[in-house]
């Protein structure tokens, strides 16, 4: 004979041994304390099972209720993620987010996660590419958010940091001691001609040792030590490190992250998206 969980009760349970208390617990689930008290005294005697510790003024769990906790977070999590694929129809759709590809890690995995399990109906389909490109299809129409690495920022945009650049090399690497600097840069690399500047101000000889329009070949040209690039501070690529130069390499300029959020757009959650790229940046 097959018997099952409360999940009103196994959700009020989760929610005592998360807040510490059932006050808490109650206010949190927007019922009274008398409920939340009926709902774990009924999972106590279903299992069979002394689940909370009751003897102290804070509520602790049992042995059984440490237990519990982690199969009644599962079983509640794929409850509500049946319950929104199932039940959500009205936030569907397609969000275009350009970002360009320096800045992507490690904030934009965080927000696709994020947001994907918040409305997992809406499809988010992410255009790498360079501020340039990527402005140009926003004004098009093309694109509902972009981010970009600016100067300064554009008509309505809005800035969500604003950070230095940093030389990166190989793990470990020694190239970045060699004269003339050799550099490894993208063609249309935003921040190429002021690094090359800002090398020709402090009287250091460089030369393009890699060009190339990938961003991939970039990284492995210089995570295999041939040359040093330049990435904004805390979002590196992998097998690559800040170069501790102790002021043998010039200090490199700042550059903000902004953000443009289309108002044509005919996607519904194109606002719930921005925010959480708002929050994430902002928080690094």
């Amino acid at each position: 004979m097959s018997r099952n969980l409360d999940l009103t009760a196994l959700r009020s349970f989760v929610a005592v041994a998360e807040a510490g208390g059932v006050t808490r617990a109650a206010g949190f689930l927007n019922v009274t304390q008398s409920a939340v008290s009926m709902q774990l005294k009924r999972l106590e005697e279903a299992l069979d099972l002394q689940l909370l510790d009751r003897s102290e003024r804070r509520v602790k769990l049992t042995a059984a209720g440490e237990q519990l906790l982690g199969y009644a977070r599962r079983i509640l999590a794929l409850n509500d993620e049946v319950y929104a694929r199932m039940t959500a129809q009205e936030f569907e759709g397609e969000i275009v987010l350009g970002v360009p590809h320096d800045i992507v890690y490690p904030a934009i995995p965080r927000v696709l996660n994020r947001f994907a399990a918040d409305f997992p109906r809406v499809k988010v389909q992410l255009l790498s590419s360079y501020t340039v490109r990527l402005k140009e299809l926003f004004r098009k129409g093309g694109v509902d958010i972009i981010l970009t690495t600016e100067d300064r920022c554009g008509e309505g945009g809005e800035t969500l940091a604003e950070l230095p650049l940093v030389w990166v090399g190989a793990i470990g690497g020694q190239v970045w001691k060699q004269r003339p600097l050799r550099l490894a840069y993208e063609h249309a690399c935003i921040f190429r001609q002021g690094v090359q500047a800002a090398l020709d101000r402090a009287g250091i000889p460089w030369e393009m040792a890699v060009e190339s329009e990938s961003i991939r070949t970039v990284e492995a040209s210089v995570s295999a030590d041939l040359a040093v690039h330049t990435v904004v501070d805390g979002m590196l690529p992998p097998y690559v490190e800040p170069i501790q130069h102790g002021g043998a390499l010039p200090e490199l300029a700042r550059t903000k992250i902004n953000l443009y959020v289309s108002d044509l757009s005919s996607a519904p959650v194109v606002g719930e998206l921005a925010d959480l790229i708002r929050q994430t940046y902002r928080v690094g």
